[in-house]
C-alpha cells in the first residue's frame, strides 16, 4: 500500500470526542496514515486513540510542537494537519492529491461550522473570503502541504499561538495556496460557549495584536485563559 497523505492530529485532553472523530477517519486508512500526537493528556485520550491510529506519539504540549513532532514521523510526501474537531469533505483526499499534482505546494479548504444559526454561515463566508484575499489560512481550514514545502519553511514556528498564520506567511513566499471550495466542517463550540459577537471581537483583537508584533506567548495566555 502506498500512503498518499499523512494526517497529523494534535490533541490534548480530548477523550470525550476522540472515538467518534477517529472512527470517521477509518475509511481513509487504505490511502492515508493517521498520526495522533498527544501533548500530555491527563484524561484517557491516549488509550482511547491507540486502536484508531497508525502512530500514537507523545510530545510536549503546544500545537506547533505537536504538529512538528508528528510531521517528523510521517511517511507520506503530503502532510495534512487536522484539528480533532474538524471533519474532512468526502472527496477531500482526492482534492488534495489533485492540487499537489497540479503544482500547488500547499493549500487549505473552505470552512463551515457544525451549527445551524445563520450567523455562522456569515462568519464562515468572511473567513473563507479573507483567506482567499490574503493567502493566509487557519488551522480550522485543514492546512495541507508537501513535505518539501514543510521542510523549506522550517515547519511550524514554535510559538504558543498563531502558528497557522505564521506558517502560511512563510508558505506564501514559496507559492500561492490551493484555496479549495470544498468545505471542512469545524466545531462551533467555543463560539457558542462564549457568545458569537464576543468571540469575533476577541479573535480580531488577538490577530491585530499579533500583526503589530505582540508576543504570541502573551496572546496564548489570553486565549487559553478564556478557553
Amino acid at each position: 500500500m502506498t500512503v498518499q497523505i499523512s494526517i497529523v492530529i494534535p490533541v490534548l485532553n480530548e477523550a470525550e470526542q476522540l472515538t467518534d472523530k477517529l472512527k470517521a477517519l477509518q475509511h481513509l486508512r487504505d490511502r492515508c496514515q493517521l498520526i495522533l500526537v498527544d501533548g500530555g493528556s491527563t484524561d484517557e485520550s491516549r488509550s482511547i486513540a491507540e486502536p484508531w491510529v497508525d502512530k500514537l506519539i507523545s510530545s510536549s504540549p503546544g500545537r506547533a510542537i505537536q504538529m512538528n513532532t508528528g510531521a517528523a514521523q510521517a511517511d507520506a510526501d503530503v502532510l495534512l494537519f487536522l484539528h480533532i474537531d474538524t471533519q474532512l469533505p468526502d472527496d477531500g483526499i482526492e482534492l488534495m492529491i489533485n492540487s499537489v499534482n497540479n503544482g500547488y505546494l500547499w493549500g487549505r479548504f473552505d470552512v463551515a461550522f457544525d451549527a445551524t444559526q445563520a450567523m455562522f454561515k456569515l462568519i464562515a463566508f468572511f473567513m473563507n473570503h479573507r483567506s482567499r484575499l490574503t493567502g493566509i489560512a487557519t488551522g480550522d481550514q485543514g492546512l495541507f502541504m508537501t513535505r518539501q514545502a514543510f521542510q523549506l519553511v522550517g515547519g511550524f514556528p514554535q510559538i504558543a499561538l498563531m502558528e497557522d498564520v505564521a506558517i502560511s506567511a512563510k508558505l506564501k513566499k514559496l507559492s500561492q495556496p490551493a484555496c479549495l471550495k470544498a468545505k471542512v466542517i469545524t466545531s462551533a463550540r467555543r463560539w457558542q460557549q462564549y457568545g458569537i459577537f464576543k468571540t469575533i471581537l476577541f479573535m480580531w483583537r488577538l490577530r491585530l495584536a499579533y500583526f503589530f508584533g505582540a508576543d504570541p506567548n502573551n496572546l496564548a495566555t489570553r486565549y487559553y485563559r478564556r478557553s
